[in-house]
């Protein structure tokens, strides 16, 4: 079977892994890196063995598919670009900046039939995939998504650069639809909001309460899962959960009545089982875990939430000034 040819654009410090992981699978042709910044991508096409470019577009006629890894601001147009030719795209996160421009990369990826996949690498982390079959119904949800200021994440607030992660694994976990989102946060140490809580109200009862900083001393990536049967504490860094309930078998006691069990996981590299799966579906042609839908379906919840947080503090500034 041919190996399957592949690009990255935009090797920053992100898309450097992406060209790393490209150049581990032995199906895969890494044909070229691409970076407005030469020196870049001289660095990384030298390190993994492959060709760099200046312009995305001479990898047009060379490869057939790509990841891309550059600004949010213009995820759309590159995207785009490659669509109009036919080669299946991995996006990374956020999918784009606005809904309009999301409904028609996905549009044009059903015309094109390309496969369009988008990178929430968290579906892939061994705990979220180890929850299979064990989830049931969610009645509450709370993550914390926490890290320390970054200069490289400073052209974004924090709800599109960290807590729309744990917007999209809620979305998949809770099979309704949105009632109410209710939202606070805060610019600290730059223009964007870098501190924001939303709690997110669904139809069938189930309430999520999302929280991410990037102002914390530590990284903290943890979500809790309250159903009728168990509850579930997952760590993302440590790949570590523990389950909860009031089953004892197999279970030590935690107290009268409630039993827990720390949960046997084989412990993975997320990003790489997620360009495994691009290129799985690439040669089968069937649908991404993380589809084009699906990283719209979160971003429309991020920008409510963002929306809603600009519009409480205005409400703040124009009740302080009438109060003054």
């Amino acid at each position: 079977m041919r190996k399957l040819r592949v690009g990255v654009i935009g090797v920053g410090y992100f898309g450097q892994f992406h060209v790393e992981k490209y150049h581990r699978l032995p199906e895969v042709e890494l044909v070229g890196v691409a970076d407005i910044n030469p020196s870049r991508s001289r660095q990384i096409a030298r390190r993994f063995n492959t060709e760099d470019y200046r312009n995305y577009e001479d990898l047009y006629d060379k490869v057939d598919a790509v990841s891309i890894a550059v600004p949010t601001l213009i995820h759309y147009q590159v995207t785009k670009n490659f669509f109009q030719r036919g080669i299946d795209v991995l996006l990374e996160k956020p999918i784009t900046t606005t809904l309009r421009q999301a409904d028609e990369l996905i549009a044009m990826a059903e015309e094109r039939q390309c496969v369009f996949q988008v990178g929430h690498q968290e579906r892939f982390n061994a705990v979220i995939m180890a929850l299979e079959g064990s989830l049931v119904d969610p009645l509450f949800i709370e993550s914390h998504r926490l890290s320390p200021f970054l200069q490289r994440a400073a052209g974004v607030d924090v709800v599109l650069d960290l807590m729309i992660h744990d917007i999209q694994v809620i979305l998949s976990m809770v099979n309704s639809s949105i009632q109410s989102i209710q939202a606070a946060g805060a610019s600290i140490v730059s223009p964007y909001l870098d501190i924001a809580n939303a709690r997110i109200e669904f139809k069938n009862g189930c309430i999520a309460n999302v929280t991410a900083s990037r102002v914390s001393r530590e990284k903290v990536r943890k979500i809790r899962i309250f159903q009728s049967t168990a509850y579930f504490s997952i760590d993302y860094v440590s790949q570590k959960m523990s389950v909860l309930s009031g089953d004892g078998e197999g279970r030590a006691p935690l107290s009268p009545g409630v039993f827990a069990e720390d949960i046997e996981i084989a412990k993975n590299d997320p990003l790489e089982l997620e360009i495994k799966s691009f290129v799985e579906r690439v040669r089968d042609r069937k649908r991404p875990l993380v589809s084009g839908l699906d990283g719209k379906n979160a971003l429309e919840v991020a920008l409510i939430i963002t929306d809603q947080i600009h519009r409480n503090i205005e409400k703040r500034k124009k009740l302080g000034g009438s109060m003054g």
